[in-house]
This record gives C-alpha cells, sequence and structure tokens, in this order.
C-alpha cells in the first residue's frame, strides 16, 4: 500500500511537474472586416454572437483596441511583424518581410522557441473573394509556420439567392465578384464555405496537438465582403425592412474635409434604404456565422482538455461602417473603422472589461511576456499584461492609426480623436470631443478656441511618425 501511494505521488509530482514546464498554447482567432457594433458582447442587441460573447465572459474584454492601418494589407502585416505600417514600409497588400529581413514575425517568434505554428485560411493578407476561390496563399510569411492551409470557397458563386446591392440602383446588374457589396443566401451548410473548412482545420489541429505547446492561427473571412452564408443564418434578420440604419443628420459632410469622406457610401455605391437595411442584414448574417464556426474553436479546446493551458485572443483586422455618415465598409479613421474588437482569455485571470487604450501591435510582446519567452527590445508594441490583472492599468496616452488611401493619420485619446490628412495636413483635419460627441459629428478643428489643441496633436503626431520610422530595420 505504501508502496503504491509513493508511485502515485511519484507520478502525481511528475505530472505536475509536466503541466508547469509545458509552455501556454496560443489560439489566434482573427476575423475579417468586423466591427465591434456587430457584436452582442459590444451591446448589440440584434446581432446575437454566443460564442464570442462566451469568450468575453471568460477573458478580458478590451473596449478601446485599435487596428495600425485601416484596411487588411497593413493592419495584418503591423501585428504580424510588431511594427508600425510606416516602419515596414507596407502600405498596401505585400508581406513584411522584405522590410523585415531575418527579423522574426509574431508566430515565427514562437516558432523559434518550439512551438508548432499553424495558419489557418487568411492571417497575413490573402485576397477576399478572389483569393479564397483560388485556395491560394496570398501575401503569406512561410518562415512563420510549421505548417499552413487554405479554404477554399465558393464565395459569391454559392448556389443561393443573391443580389448585387452596390452599383445597382436598376437592379439589372448580375451578382458579381469583387470587392462588391454582395449578399447571398446560400444553399448547402457551413462546410460549403470557407470559414465552415477552416473551423474544421483547427478543430483538427487542436485535436492533433494536444500535450505540445502549439500557436494556432485561425482566419476567418466573413463578414468581409460578399455577405454569404447559409440561409439559415439570414432568418433572425428577415425581412431586412424590420432593421434600422444609423441616425443621419442633415449637413453631415458639410464639416468634413474631402480626404476624410470614406471611399465607399451610400451615394457613391447607389444604395437606396432597402439596399442600405439589406447591406446591414447581410453583414448580420455573416457576423452570426462567423461566429459559430468560433463557437466550434472553442468546444474543440474544452473537449481536448486544453482550455486551462491555452491563451485565446480574439480580434479582427480593422472595424467596419455599416451606414454611420452615410459611410459604409473600411478605411475611414472614425472609430467604427479603426476600433476593433479584442478580447483576451488567459487561464487564471478573472474576468474583466479594459477600457484603457491599446494597439494590436501589443500582441506580440504581451503574448510573448505571457508564456516566458523573450520580449524583443525592437518591437513597436507594448505588454498590456498588466491589464489583465488590473484593467484601469494603462501603457498608452493615444492609439495610432493609418489610412493610407487618404494620407490619414489618426491619434485617439481619452477626450480627443484628431485625424489629419497628409504629413502637413494640407488635405484637412478633424477634430472630435469624444466625450461630448462620441458618434463624431461636429468637427472642432476649425473653431479658435481649439487651436491650441490642434497644435498640440500636430506635434504629437511629427513625433509619433518620426517615432514609427525609426527602428532598427534602418528607416531613419
Amino acid at each position: 500500500m505504501k508502496l503504491a501511494f509513493n508511485l502515485f505521488f511519484s507520478f502525481a509530482l511528475t505530472a505536475s511537474a509536466f503541466a508547469a514546464a509545458q509552455k501556454p498554447n496560443i489560439i489566434v482567432i482573427i476575423s475579417d472586416d468586423l466591427t465591434t457594433t456587430a457584436l452582442s458582447c459590444y451591446g448589440n442587441t440584434i446581432c446575437q454572437t454566443p460564442n464570442i460573447d462566451r469568450l468575453a465572459a471568460q477573458g478580458t474584454r478590451f473596449t478601446r483596441a485599435f487596428c495600425q492601418g485601416t484596411y487588411c494589407g497593413p493592419s495584418r502585416a503591423s501585428f504580424m511583424s510588431g511594427y508600425y505600417p510606416h516602419a515596414t514600409g507596407v502600405l498596401g497588400y505585400t508581406s513584411p518581410r522584405p522590410a523585415i529581413g531575418d527579423r522574426a514575425t509574431w508566430a515565427q517568434h514562437f516558432k523559434n522557441t518550439g512551438y508548432y505554428t499553424a495558419r489557418v485560411s487568411k492571417i497575413f493578407h490573402m485576397g477576399v473573394p478572389g483569393g479564397i476561390e483560388e485556395g491560394g496563399d496570398g501575401a503569406d510569411d512561410p518562415a512563420s509556420w510549421t505548417e499552413k492551409f487554405n479554404s477554399p470557397g465558393p464565395e459569391w458563386k454559392a448556389a443561393g439567392v443573391g443580389e448585387t446591392l452596390e452599383g445597382n440602383p436598376d437592379g439589372k446588374r448580375p451578382v458579381v465578384g469583387g470587392n462588391t457589396f454582395v449578399v447571398v443566401e446560400a444553399e448547402g451548410d457551413d462546410l460549403a464555405h470557407s470559414d465552415g473548412k477552416t473551423a474544421a482545420k483547427a478543430v483538427e489541429l487542436i485535436e492533433k496537438h494536444a500535450g505540445k505547446p502549439f500557436f494556432l492561427a485561425v482566419g476567418f473571412v466573413r463578414p468581409h465582403v460578399p455577405f454569404v452564408a447559409p440561409k439559415k443564418y439570414f432568418q433572425p434578420f428577415l425581412p431586412y425592412e424590420k432593421l434600422t440604419l444609423p441616425p443621419k443628420l442633415p449637413g453631415d459632410w458639410d464639416d468634413i474635409p474631402k480626404a476624410g469622406i470614406n471611399y465607399k457610401t451610400s451615394v457613391n455605391m447607389k444604395m437606396d434604404e432597402r439596399r442600405q437595411k439589406k447591406a446591414v442584414g447581410g453583414y448580420y448574417a455573416s457576423v452570426a456565422y462567423m461566429d459559430a464556426q468560433v463557437g466550434k474553436v472553442l468546444d474543440a479546446l474544452e473537449k481536448s482538455g486544453q482550455a486551462d493551458h491555452t491563451i485565446v485572443i480574439f480580434t479582427s483586422d480593422h472595424g467596419y461602417h455599416l451606414g454611420e455618415h452615410d459611410f459604409w465598409a473600411k478605411v475611414s479613421l472614425r472609430d467604427e473603422s479603426a476600433m476593433v474588437p479584442l478580447i483576451v482569455k488567459v487561464p487564471g485571470k478573472k474576468p474583466a472589461v479594459c477600457r484603457s487604450l491599446v494597439e494590436l501591435i501589443d500582441l506580440y510582446p504581451t503574448t510573448a511576456k505571457l508564456c516566458g519567452l523573450e520580449v524583443p527590445a525592437r518591437l513597436q508594441g507594448r505588454d498590456i499584461s498588466p491589464m489583465l490583472d488590473n484593467p484601469a492599468h494603462a501603457v498608452r496616452d493615444a492609439a495610432f492609426s493609418v489610412a493610407p488611401t487618404s494620407k490619414g493619420f489618426l491619434l485617439r485619446e481619452d477626450q480627443w480623436a484628431y485625424l489629419q490628412y497628409a504629413e502637413d495636413a494640407a488635405q484637412g483635419i478633424e477634430l472630435f470631443d469624444m466625450e461630448r460627441d462620441p458618434q463624431q459629428f461636429t468637427n472642432l478643428a476649425t473653431r479658435p478656441e481649439n487651436q491650441s489643441v490642434v497644435e498640440g496633436f500636430k506635434a504629437k503626431l511629427a513625433a509619433k511618425l518620426k517615432a514609427a520610422r525609426t527602428n532598427d530595420l534602418g528607416r531613419n
């Protein structure tokens, strides 16, 4: 009996030591073109996202997280490399590798320390819908991954009931591909589409790699256009006419610089109210479908017995306009486009809501710190892990984001949102008091009483751009 007890005690110690020695797993789930305003855990009462809500209830939900580029390519190259877009020079749809040389990306840093690293679908830039139809790698970085997996899907060609909403005022335009607002209430089940395949592969990898540290990056392409999902996900939003649009103020654009008018608007897309409401419904259905796939990944993690040893992160590459100011899609520097959902669940940490300003490039150093890895001093992100214990902790006075297509820059502070177009401000400035005007309707930049605030922001932005460009990449 004593021998049996000693053997059991010895085994228990060994198992305990093994668990302590094993570094935490990382699962990073990245949605595409997802605004916080579409998630029920961020306050949406129409679009229900129970699986993302479940993760939020277990982790820390950040209410003021910002991307560093307001469209896919620059944002993804930024947070995956740990550098601002102006450091890497990636202001389009390319890989950051030419600029960063042999410096390790976020995933590669984990790979170099013994982690199994895998990409499923879109992590670095990948064209949607074209790249998904082709099933190619896009602007991927092979050195980041032990293995990589793509998830081809039919996208706008899916069988079902489809309509092109953009540039189709007479209703005669067929369903088309490209970066176009198209809704397809599709036939078939979840696995008929890219995100269903992505979830299935992620589930398989979680099961296969239990017991050794892994870094799993799961990229869902919805709700990026086309708004295509199995038709059951559209049911809660039918008829589309019941949906409401954001408030619209007469003369809203009168105080917005030309460069600040978004590239997609209700006007240039020729979308009447019916089409606008259907666009919202199609977007919500795509979000609901994506949320269901997130649930499959979370369920697999729980079933595998690794949930208590796995850090889970959910975010998006940038936000999205759904009719605010008559703007649609991404690129804008207003909160709907520049702000992203961010949920971080770390085993042993209490659930919380954090209102401190954070940036997506903070994820690389933060996860390295949480897993006991070296945090490279060269990184431009900051360790936000103290916020997981103290949500009031702050590491930034301002969040920084860029919109290369409009030559725009954002500095977002607690009280102020400062938007400047062109480095010399030649294309205009916007200034919003976020405490009094959270929906950003009144541009205060030209008012005499605010000129000292504007001049202060000009100086802060110049200093931020200099710091963003000055790093060990040799860009000075």
